[in-house]
């Protein structure tokens, strides 16, 4: 399966492994892979490289994935830029389409979910697919969600994040460095 003549994708996560993996099975896919660990890299990569695809990851080590995507669209204003999160949440998702991604996935993700996100068909499918759920979310879920609206307001200050929250900031560190909750709950 040969995609478009410049079928090229920078990856930015900071697991090495997880590049290496995801490069190599986009790689089989007919895409010329290039794989970077931090904002720097990427950006330096970015302008060398000139991208037609972007794959990011929301928490690069001590960086916000988010803060790249402005400069990568002023670099390759033509790129379709994915974000990628092990955290997701609402908050985040709606900050990252602002500054201009065009598609967010929660990890674990496939090359297959991967390449569908970046051919743009993964939103519009997902909306087409989409049903009510029976129940409404768990009530850990929802005070995931307001967290991360709330830290997103303040800009990933974690200590602002929790004075605004009423909570001691390690009592707020310790629920983000919990998995956010499953949206709706098991049957």
């Amino acid at each position: 399966m040969n995609h478009e003549a410049n079928g090229r994708i920078l990856l930015v996560d900071d697991d090495a492994v997880f590049n290496q993996v995801l490069g190599r099975a986009l790689s089989t896919r007919g895409f010329e892979v290039r794989g970077a660990h931090n904002g720097k890299e990427a950006l330096a990569l970015c302008a060398e490289f000139k991208p037609r695809y972007i794959v990011l990851d929301l928490k690069l080590g001590t960086e916000s994935g988010l803060g790249l995507i402005p400069s990568f669209n002023r670099e390759v204003p033509d790129a379709r830029i994915l974000l990628l999160t092990g955290y997701a949440s609402i908050a985040t998702a709606v900050e990252a389409i602002k500054r201009g991604a065009h598609d967010y996935l929660a990890k674990p993700v496939d090359a297959d979910q991967v390449v569908q996100a970046l051919l743009g068909n993964s939103v519009q499918q997902q909306a087409a697919d989409l049903k009510l759920p029976d129940a409404p979310p768990p009530l850990k879920r929802l005070e995931w969600e307001h967290i991360q609206r709330v830290l997103n307001d303040c800009e990933g200050n974690i200590s602002e994040a929790a004075r605004r929250l009423g909570l001691h900031r390690r009592t707020l560190q310790r629920k983000l460095a919990k998995r956010p909750v499953r949206e709706t709950p098991p049957r």
